[in-house]
């Protein structure tokens, strides 16, 4: 099992940047694919963002293509999300989330305890 723990929310205009980091212990970082889920007041769950287990392959949600930009770096077992252009409906409690998946996936198994985001506007 591998647990997670995020940092890096906060309050932000419209326009400004974030950048949410998430540390993992417990089993071997680099055999999961990490990604980022996001969950706005009285709305669904929403994928973010994804990476592979290795780093070489990364998908993003239409929403935030172009703005945010995930990465990892398994030497020190953390992924990060840069945020940038946020935009208010990017308001949110983000999820970092791991899988055992040599691939993209948009489903995960192992979750954090989530940060808020926050964009005024």
């Amino acid at each position: 099992q591998v647990q997670l723990v995020e940092s890096g929310g906060g309050l932000v205009q419209a326009g400004g940047s974030l950048r949410l980091s998430c540390a993992a212990s417990g089993s071997a970082f680099s055999l999961y694919a990490m990604g980022w889920v996001r969950q706005a007041p009285g709305k669904e769950r929403e994928f973010v963002a994804v990476i592979s287990r290795r780093g070489r392959m990364t998908s993003y949600a239409d929403s935030v293509k172009g703005r945010f930009t995930i990465s990892r770096d398994n030497a020190k077992n953390t992924v990060s999300l840069q945020m940038n252009g946020l935009k208010p409906e990017d308001t949110a409690v983000y999820y970092c989330a791991a899988r055992v998946d040599a691939g993209l996936p948009k489903t995960y198994d192992f979750w954090g305890q989530g940060t808020q985001v926050t964009v005024s506007s």
